[in-house]
């Protein structure tokens, strides 16, 4: 196999369906070096040809590239505060099976074996396809690939253990996952600079410039739910006081309520939003879930403004509960969002779209990973 090999399963996975003639044109080869690339890669059970969909126009029938069906696949593992999912995910994106589970405020030691379990029952399921592995959890993750979550009580916890023996092993932060599937194939396609922000038990997010997200030296770039744009009389888990993540998520909504602290504040988050959504669809006087989700929102709104400010980027995109809460009351995100731009970005101010993604962006994002990790050595 050749370089040219791996750029031609770059492109099917990028477009699987993908002519071999517009394949061709894509690598700057001919036809036939094109077939005799396709002929290598399906003798290797890598990718295999099928028929176009009809065109109705007379001539040939057009080829198109497809994965294997019996070539490798990536697992990707996404864990979040309240639950746990692990995919296998072939060449091109697509999803064969899915495995997951609850476990809201367990110890690491229970997810860790619970995931374990799922990744050895799809190995034993398809054999010698599964080839990587990519994980997005909810922290921050080394270079090391050791994970701290704070707001989960998992510190220094080492993520290869969920598989030691894996030939390719990739690890990020979850709503830096989130943020580089959206570039590739979500909301922020195209986008020169975009800003991704993710809400689950607090904030994470990433930048990505160009297609490719900003890392950091340590690994905790993206970690805008730590900046201090919440109350400072209020400490973070992380140790800081007035962090934006706390501010914003479950554990805003249940103070503002005065409620305790909740053990999902995910779901938690979600039904009180979803409480101020059917109430904001009927008419007034409202239940204290509309004001507790408008000064969230307000606060969001306001953070993202200093974010625009600070970053120059194109596009903003909001996933998990910031999906929820763009849904439920955009006006305030807005009016706090433009009240706090400065003036050279309010004529045309970058627009805050919700994740096309949605809650698949980790899990698509640590499918991506594995899949750049496992191509070059395919080929």
């Amino acid at each position: 196999m050749t370089t040219r090999s791996t750029e031609l399963l770059r492109v099917v996975h990028r477009s699987p369906g993908v002519t071999r003639a517009d394949a061709a044109r894509l690598l700057g080869i001919g036809t036939g070096a094109a077939t005799e690339l396709v002929t290598k890669l399906s003798r290797a059970e890598l990718l295999m040809q099928g028929p176009a969909a009809p065109s109705g126009s007379r001539g040939r029938p057009t080829t198109v590239l497809l994965p294997h069906p019996a070539g490798p696949l990536a697992l990707a593992v996404a864990i979040t505060h309240e639950t746990w999912r692990v995919e296998a995910v072939e060449l091109g994106g697509a999803r064969l099976a899915a495995l997951g589970g609850g476990h809201a405020g367990a110890a690491w030691a229970e997810v860790r074996d619970a995931v374990r379990a799922a990744i050895e029952e799809l190995r034993l399921r398809y054999g010698s396809r599964p080839r990587a592995i990519g994980v997005a959890a909810p922290g921050t993750v080394s270079r090391d690939r050791r994970l701290d979550a704070t707001t989960a009580g998992w510190l220094d916890v080492d993520l290869t253990t969920l598989c030691p023996d894996a030939e390719v092993f990739v690890a990020g932060n979850d709503a830096t996952l989130a943020a580089t599937a959206e570039s590739r194939r979500g909301a922020a396609t195209g986008a020169a600079v975009a800003l991704y922000l993710q809400i689950e038990a607090g904030l994470g997010g990433a930048v990505v410039e160009d297609g490719r997200p900003v890392i950091g030296a340590r690994g905790a770039a993206g970690e805008f739910g730590h900046m201090p744009f919440g109350d400072p009389a209020i400490r973070c888990p992380c140790g800081a006081r007035g962090c934006w993540g706390i501010a914003v998520d479950g554990h805003a909504l249940a103070r503002s309520l005065g409620e305790p602290v909740p053990v999902d504040p995910i779901t938690y988050a979600r039904r009180v939003i979803t409480t101020a959504a059917r109430a904001l669809a009927a008419a007034p006087p409202y239940p204290p879930e509309v004001d507790a989700v408008r000064a969230v929102a307000a606060t969001l709104g306001r953070g993202i403004a200093g974010l625009v400010n600070g970053l120059d980027a194109d596009l903003v995109a909001l996933g998990g509960l910031g999906a929820d809460l763009l849904a439920t009351v955009p006006a305030e995100i807005d009016a706090a969002y433009r009240d706090g731009l400065m003036s050279i970005h309010r004529d045309t101010p970058p627009p805050i779209v919700p994740a096309a993604l949605g809650d698949d962006g980790p899990i698509a994002g640590a499918a991506e990973e594995a899949w750049t990790a496992l191509l070059p050595r395919l080929a």
